[in-house]
């Protein structure tokens, strides 16, 4: 019979099924080696497709090549079932060995998801559709599909072996020590091994349909990058100011990180204050530990995209390496298909944009928070693609506090599987360290895990200003707000003002701008596209360093990692963790002897449907109101260690409902959909209850329907690709994009240029007539009338100005 995998566009050459399932193994088991467990991840890859050695898939994959634009119909055929059919039949039934059917439920679970994702063993239905997909699904071919697997791939007794060594893996996976449950730990296994699946797979294709060759991991690139910091680093000793207090203690946290990189892998903390050397301190330990135990990457995740851009130049500049840096800030693929299958086997558009190379294989890569956690938990394979490469890696988290309330055990848990199984060292890099060891399911952080020496003796010397309290005796309106303003003016050149919903950025913006006080003004929000940002972030440091007055008003993005010193700051009352942010933009250099943040109640505000903030405020203005009691209190500083500990402590115990991500809808929260255990598991029970029976599974728990649930922010956005300078372009190109190599450069160079929309944004823009799609919607752009130079997004579709910022 002929063998058919992928039938290559440009010249019709075959790529076989044998061929495809061989090559697949080889990169599963080397993604696998990772966390010591090759061979059920590449018993994932050797099975995959062997429902494509049929008569009926062969005719079914030459029907499409001929007719393109009329593709057979969806479902027509099942190749992703047999392979997880054969072991369920072989390993399932015929075995009493425990480990055996665990396997089989892991791996099969990969292999019959890999054009979706992962399955639910137990649906909120009460139904399992991995059961009967691999138990009574019919297959015309399926003996046919065994033979020729058995003949052409590997024999019987090969493969029982193989199988075997994976049991002993499993076994070793499962008896490592650690706090996980085994439902906890079979979970991130089940998401690994898919993980390593869907890679393998879509690499596998893309090189063969591009007719590439894999890149060579550039084994030397750590090293040459640590003696290039170094060179860098030592270049600071020759400054005329290097013998200044702060920068002598600049150097010795920069030297106390460095001799840290030598200890084990595990999940420390970086303390430093801002203005501290933070970004250069934490890729010094990052390369050298990287270079002492082998890692493969360096993974920096943010809470805003504002750092991104900020963090990855800084870095460019040292290493002098553009291709090798990988900024990552939200997904250009607006959706993606459900259910693929169809596809298999012919490379269209949305083939394309499925294979395009998007897996965190770059050896250092800049991300953000909410990235980072959907890999992990959000629906859709092409996050999940990228689990594998967070193993054998270095991450380092700046700004750790801005976790979402509700991500905090998921985001727990994906640490400490990081630490225990894959590898992993984590860098928890913040000055204002958030009590995650204190919440019910604990960040497993070392005994000793902070870095930095005498912590609070560098607090205070890096201390530059005072903060003011305005909130606790009146509050704000916003004739009040431009009126401080413009008084402080009198005493200051540069202001900025932050607060916290961008509607009350664009209402403040515009009353001062009514005022024409001679002096340049700036409005920043997320409305913006990145590279707009920058552009303007980097015209306003300009001016502030040219002493001309400056007043910028923005949203919270701006407090984090953002290099800009402002001789005043007015904040607008949020949790002590964004205060402190707020205060590291105020004389961030040390430029005057001590300079002023005043905090406000701004009633301008509405802050019904952000609860974090109005939480965080609240407990802040309990902490202003002791201090104003009692100077002595929290240490006389509303920054203090003992305020910041208390902070957090009363900020996760008003949350204490939500640190699990509850799912209204289903009465439950999702990790009892992903951990809970046969006694607790609701779902098990009520099926039981109905069928009379258990479930024939060990793995009870509901992947697929807590990933359909997952946002990490709450209420959902869309990116979309806005017509900003080189973006303008890059909406020109996207149909032009011939290869998947083409296309991946061009959705990478896409990054800069994205926005993420509301609902009733996206709403608002469709019924304007500013969105434009591509890939049959896959990939959104919004038209020139859409975006703004002055405010970003226009979803009024009626912007005057759109071109000429170009």
């Amino acid at each position: 019979m002929e063998s058919i995998a992928h039938i290559r566009r440009s010249d019709k050459k075959i790529q076989t099924v044998e061929q495809h399932l061989i090559e697949v193994r080889k990169l599963a088991e080397s993604y696998g080696t990772k966390v010591g467990i090759p061979h059920i991840t590449g018993l994932a890859g050797v099975l995959h497709d062997m429902g494509k050695f049929s008569c009926e898939f062969t005719s079914y994959i030459k029907e499409a090549l001929e007719n393109p634009n009329s593709p057979p119909k969806r479902g027509s055929v099942d190749h992703s079932t047999a392979g997880g059919k054969l072991l369920f039949e072989m390993f399932h039934h015929y075995s009493s060995d425990p480990l055996h059917q665990v396997l089989t439920e892991v791996v099969g679970n990969a292999i019959l998801s890999h054009h979706s994702y992962l399955q639910d063993f137990i649906s909120p239905e009460l139904e399992s559709n991995f059961l009967y997909r691999v138990t009574q699904k019919e297959f015309k071919e399926f003996d046919q599909s065994k033979e020729m697997f058995f003949s052409c791939v590997m024999n019987q007794h090969e493969f029982s072996n193989y199988v075997d060594i994976a049991k002993e893996e499993l076994r070793t996976y499962l008896s490592k020590h650690s706090t996980s449950s085994v439902e906890q730990k079979l979970m991130f296994l089940t998401k690994y091994v898919f993980s390593s699946l869907i890679d393998a797979d879509r690499t596998n294709t893309r090189l063969f349909e591009d007719n590439v060759q894999a890149s060579p991991d550039q084994e030397n690139l750590f090293l040459d990058y640590y003696q290039q910091l170094i060179v860098k680093v030592n270049s600071f000793k020759k400054l005329p100011n290097s013998k200044s207090p702060i920068n002598q203690l600049r150097a010795k946290m920069s030297e106390q990180c460095d001799l840290f990189a030598e200890n084990q892998s595990g999940i420390y903390t970086l303390s430093i204050p801002t203005g501290g050397g933070k970004t250069l301190a934490s890729l010094r330990y990052a390369l050298k530990h990287a270079i002492l135990h082998n890692k493969k990457r360096i993974i920096y995740i943010v809470p805003f995209t504002t750092i991104i851009e900020q963090n990855a130049e800084e870095v460019r500049k040292i290493l002098m390496d553009d291709e090798h840096i990988l900024e990552h800030h939200s997904n250009v693929v607006a959706r993606e298909e459900e259910d693929d299958e169809r596809e298999a086997g012919f490379i269209n558009a949305q083939q394309k944009l499925k294979l395009a190379k998007d897996n965190w294989d770059s050896p250092i890569i800049f991300t953000t928070m909410v990235q980072f956690l959907n890999v992990f938990y959000a629906h859709g394979s092409r996050n999940i693609r990228r689990l594998h490469n967070l193993s054998d890696s270095i991450l380092i988290f700046d700004e750790v506090q801005k976790v979402p309330i509700s991500c905090v055990t998921a985001f727990n848990q994906a640490l400490n599987f990081l630490k225990s199984y894959g590898n992993s060292s984590i860098i928890l890099c913040t000055a204002t360290q958030p009590a995650l060891n204190y919440v019910e399911k604990k960040l497993e952080i070392e005994t000793e895990s902070e870095i930095i020496e005498n912590i609070d003796e560098v607090v205070e010397a890096f201390k530059r200003v005072e903060i003011i309290d305005k909130a606790t005796d009146q509050s704000f309106r916003n004739d009040q707000l431009v009126d401080f303003i413009e008084s402080k003016l009198e005493e200051v050149n540069s202001i900025l003002t932050i607060l916290n919903t961008k509607s009350a950025v664009r209402d403040l913006y515009e009353k001062m701008q009514e005022n024409q006080m001679g002096i340049h003004l700036f409005h920043l929000s997320t409305a913006m596209c990145p590279a707009h940002r920058n552009q303007m972030l980097n015209e306003i440091r300009t001016l502030l360093l040219r002493g001309e007055r400056v007043v910028c008003i923005s949203t919270q993005l701006i407090e984090a990692g953002v290099d800009l010193s402002f001789e005043c700051v007015i904040r607008s009352l949020a949790g002590l963790d964004s205060i402190a942010q707020a205060a590291g933009r105020c004389n961030r250099h040390g430029e005057k002897e001590k300079q002023f943040v005043y905090l406000i109640d701004y009633s301008e505000e509405n802050l019904t449907h952000l609860k974090e903030i109005q939480v965080g405020k609240k407990i802040s203005k309990r902490i202003l109101i002791d201090l104003k009691k009692d100077k002595s209190n929290y240490g006389g500083d509303i920054l203090s260690k003992q305020a910041m500990d208390k902070f957090f402590k009363e900020y996760y115990l008003s949350f204490i409902s939500n640190l699990n991500y509850p799912i209204s809808k289903l009465g439950i929260d999702m990790n009892q959909l992903l951990n809970a255990n046969k006694a607790e598991n609701s779902f098990s029970r009520a099926y039981k209850s109905k069928h009379g029976e258990e479930i024939p599974l060990f793995i009870r728990n509901s992947y697929k329907t807590a990933a359909e649930h997952f946002h990490v922010i709450e209420n959902q956005t869309t990116s979309v690709i806005v017509p900003f300078k080189e973006g303008k372009e890059i909406i020109a190109e996207l149909n032009g994009a011939n290869s998947i190599e083409d296309l991946s450069k061009l959705m990478r160079k896409a990054q800069q240029y994205m926005v993420n929309l509301y609902k009733h944004e996206m709403d608002k823009l469709t019924q304007n007539g500013g969105l434009i799609s591509y890939f049959d919607g896959s990939i959104l752009a919004i038209t020139d009338g859409a975006y703004d130079q002055e405010f970003g997004l226009n979803v009024n579709n009626d912007s005057q100005m759109g071109f000429q910022m170009c």
